[in-house]
């Protein structure tokens, strides 16, 4: 998550951190805005609901159960060295072709992919 909170700042977006303790403070560095849930694992259902596409990346049980709920909300999920056998999920093998996926997806949904 730290990662993807760096590249996320560093590409100029707001990097928001849905916790899953009862702390802001567990928050990483490169979160601008942290929310403590509070809620442990039952945050990924937060997540699912709350973003329009995913990139998953790695492969703990955590990941799987985001991939699950965020393909039961109907959202566009992208697997980068992820979770994706027998999966209805779009692979990607490099980042890059992971945002390039979403960008797409979310543009031929009607969603503005690109905020700028």
């Amino acid at each position: 998550m730290e990662a993807a909170s760096r590249g996320a700042r560093e590409a100029g977006g707001l990097v928001i951190g849905l916790l899953p303790g009862a702390s802001t403070r567990d928050a990483n560095p490169h979160v601008d805005v942290a929310i403590a849930t509070g809620a442990g694992e039952g945050r990924n259902v937060m997540i699912a609901s709350t973003a329009d596409a995913f990139v998953a990346v790695g492969g703990g049980y955590g990941t799987l159960t985001e991939i699950a709920f965020a393909l039961k909300r109907g959202k566009c999920v992208v697997c980068l060295d992820s979770w994706d056998a027998g999966l209805p999920v779009r692979k990607a093998r490099t980042p890059e072709e992971a945002v390039e996926i979403v960008s797409a997806e979310l543009t031929a949904m009607g969603e503005d992919a690109d905020p700028e």
